[in-house]
């Protein structure tokens, strides 16, 4: 069984700065690509920010320059440390990862509970 709890979402005005962060526990064999997505009310969750094993990273055009998305292997642990927030930054965010396990034997995909993020003075 394998666990993304994700950390660090609330409340902060414009401008100001959040850090994400999700840890991917359980039976592990190795992660491949870990990321961030997003949903806002009444809209389609996007892809935010992307990191692969290897440290290669992308970003979405809304989000470059603002946020950075880093990774620690060893603590199998993703981060979004998101700076400058706007109120469009407002949404649930949630960490996705393709991770193999002994079970499946193939880069499965899971999924964080999510946790909310909100911009607003």
């Amino acid at each position: 069984q394998v666990q993304l709890v994700e950390s660090g979402g609330g409340l902060v005005q414009p401008g100001g700065s959040l850090r994400l962060s999700c840890a991917a526990s359980g039976s592990i064999i190795s992660i491949n690509t870990m990321d961030w997505c997003r949903q806002a009310p009444g809209q389609e969750r996007e892809l935010v920010a992307a990191v692969s094993s290897g440290g290669i990273t992308n970003y979405a055009n809304s989000v470059k320059g603002r946020f950075t998305i880093s990774r620690d292997n060893a603590k199998n642990t993703v981060y979004l440390q998101m700076n400058n927030l706007k109120p469009e930054d407002t949404a649930v965010y949630y960490c996705h990862a393709k991770i193999f396990t002994p079970v499946t034997m193939y880069a499965a995909d899971y999924w964080g509970q999510g946790t909310q993020v909100t911009v607003s003075s």
